[in-house]
């Protein structure tokens, strides 16, 4: 299959000159988590066959791309990010004429279409793998994973301290064919998830491969999961510290972010700059890093010229609503991609953290996984409100299935229903991740809200029909039809979208102003009206606002568009 768009995005810029130009510098791509987004065959699971039944939603929404985590052959040990077959779809979520039919209605669409890669580790169930720990010792196979003898009088210690992200040691000891204890194997996260090695030859070839065979079926790019992590330390050092998880994001690990990953993705960019992006002339297909690093700084050495097009902005993510903090990461942040002429991306929610309707309910300083509903009035406002100042912003912006909805974070599920892997670990990730992959609801009513015939995998809470995709369409005020004008507004502005800097003005404490062309937003991050001078023509705002002479008061935690 090749590529067919029907119509391509409008966005290009040319802010970096010397650097690329293309549909991603100022896309707004739509993550769908395929198990939770819609359920073509009743079987209480999302599916390929239902994402494809509700792409016209997302191009009526008027995102530029979908983004699909994985829907690859998998034993499910952690939704889909253990890969038994990369070129497989698991059944449960249907098959590859299934995944070429979505392909085909999103390109005719005018959607293009981004699917997850995972790199850094695959299945136990991996054909590679099976026949490590079937062979024994000696399996040349065992050099495409990381197997150690292990510490000790009889090999009964692990071969270092490192720590799984999920929770106790990243090792987990084989037993030979004979029975009897054999090496140990390296598994940053579940033990289901063995690490390749990525000096071994024939890993990289085969995901080059990979690459070539979804590129043939027609996807538009990749996000790479654990982007950071396919290189390790030589020697696989000890870290020397027995609270690893906080220094996660703090510093270089000798398992994350070290600069050997920067070859494997040249060699990628190589394959991509191969494949035409189709009938339009804006670009071709997209690398997308999901990179955790200490900074800015180093999340933009993923995407110089010669490497990615986009690497995920975790440090906004994780900012809190605050004006002053907003504004530092915003600078860091298009400060650290100006040189390196890549677009700034701009996330507040994803499958792995606390939705932000929820996280800004709370009290800063929680993290982002969340426990406590908070103040729901609160955090919708706030969300909204960062919303707006997302979509403001210069680069690329990535939007959550369901945050357009308002969605808070389901925080009471009972926990024989959970299957977050981590939440079933000690001293890992808090494991409350299910929280946010609750099914989205598409219907006021009916068997899972409009999710599917069968109900649904994750227990859906009992308002979820109020916040429906059918009854906030057309009704004024809803997020959804917020989402909806801001999309349009943002594509038909010529002051947003791509870009590369803003330009702040004087405000009071809690607020920002920042110009672009023809543009101003006014951000109230405080819990009290502020009054400012008129900037201009109201264009839209995240609560109603009124207009009076010279003047207008921002009520508390607002955002408005002003064209001028």
């Amino acid at each position: 299959m090749t590529q067919h768009l029907a119509a391509p995005s409008t966005g290009t810029s040319t802010d970096a000159p010397g650097h690329r130009t293309g549909w991603w510098q100022d896309a707004v791509i739509y993550q769908v988590y395929p198990r939770s987004f819609a359920d073509g065959n009743g079987d209480g699971m999302g599916d390929l066959a239902g994402v494809t039944a509700r792409l016209p939603y997302l191009r009526d929404l008027g995102v530029d791309a979908v983004w699909l985590s994985p829907f690859y052959a998998s034993p499910q040990a952690d939704a889909g990010y253990d890969v038994a077959d990369y070129r497989t779809i698991d059944p449960m979520f249907g098959s590859l004429p299934d995944a070429d039919a979505l392909l085909r209605e999103a390109h005719a669409l005018g959607l293009r279409v981004i699917v997850d890669l995972v790199p850094n580790h695959s299945s136990d169930r991996h054909e590679w793998f099976k026949r490590a720990l079937a062979e024994g010792p000696g399996s040349a196979l065992r050099d495409r994973y990381h197997f150690r003898p292990g510490k000790g009088a009889d090999g009964e210690l692990p071969p270092n301290d490192w720590e799984s992200i999920f929770g106790g040691p990243a090792w987990t000891r084989t037993t030979d064919p004979d029975g009897t204890p054999g090496d140990w194997y390296l598994h940053l996260f579940a033990p289901e998830q063995p690490d390749f090695n990525w000096e071994h030859p024939a890993v990289a070839d085969e995901f080059r491969s990979i690459l070539r065979f979804w590129l043939d079926m027609g996807v538009d790019g990749f996000r790479v999961d654990v982007a950071h992590g396919l290189v390790k330390a030589d020697g696989l050092p000890d870290l020397g510290s027995h609270d690893q998880l906080k220094l996660l994001g703090n510093d270089v690990m000798p398992f994350f972010d070290q600069d050997g990953v920067h070859e494997v993705y040249r060699s990628w960019r190589t394959i991509l700059d191969e494949y035409p992006a189709g009938p339009s002339s804006d670009g071709g297909r997209i690398l997308v890093a999901e990179a955790w690093t200490p900074t800015v700084e180093r999340t933009a050495n993923y995407v110089r010229p010669d490497e990615m097009h986009q690497a995920f902005n975790f440090q906004y993510l994780t900012t809190a609503w605050d004006a002053a903090e907003l504004r530092t990461v915003i600078d860091s942040s298009l400060a650290a991609m100006r040189p390196v002429g890549a677009p700034t991306t701009w996330v507040l929610s994803n499958h792995d953290v606390t939705r932000h309707a929820t996280r800004f309910a709370n009290p800063p300083g929680l993290g982002t996984q969340i426990r406590t509903p908070g103040d729901r009035d609160k955090g919708l406002r706030r969300a909204r409100a960062a919303t707006l100042l997302m979509l403001a912003l210069p680069g690329s912006a990535y939007v959550y299935q369901g945050e357009e909805l308002g969605l808070p974070d389901v925080t009471d599920l009972p926990d024989e229903a959970r299957q977050d892997p981590s939440f079933f670990r000690a001293d890992g990730q808090d494991g409350f991740r299910d929280g946010c992959r609750v099914p989205i609801p598409w219907t006021r009513e009916g068997s899972s809200y409009g999710f599917g015939d069968g109900g649904s995998w994750l227990p859906q809470p009992a308002g979820w029909g109020d916040l429906s995709v059918e009854a906030q369409t057309g009704a004024e005020g809803s997020t959804l039809e917020l989402y909806r004008a801001a999309i349009a507004a943002r594509r038909a502005h010529p002051g947003l979208g791509a870009g590369s800097d803003v330009e702040w003005e004087s405000a009071p404490e809690g607020v920002l102003v920042l110009r672009r062309p023809g543009f101003v937003c006014t951000v109230n991050t405080t819990g009290a009206p502020v009054e400012l001078a008129v900037p201009g023509t109201l264009l839209l705002a995240s609560v109603p606002v009124a207009v009076e002479g010279d003047t207008v008061e921002l009520p508390a935690d607002t955002t408005v568009w002003w064209t001028v």
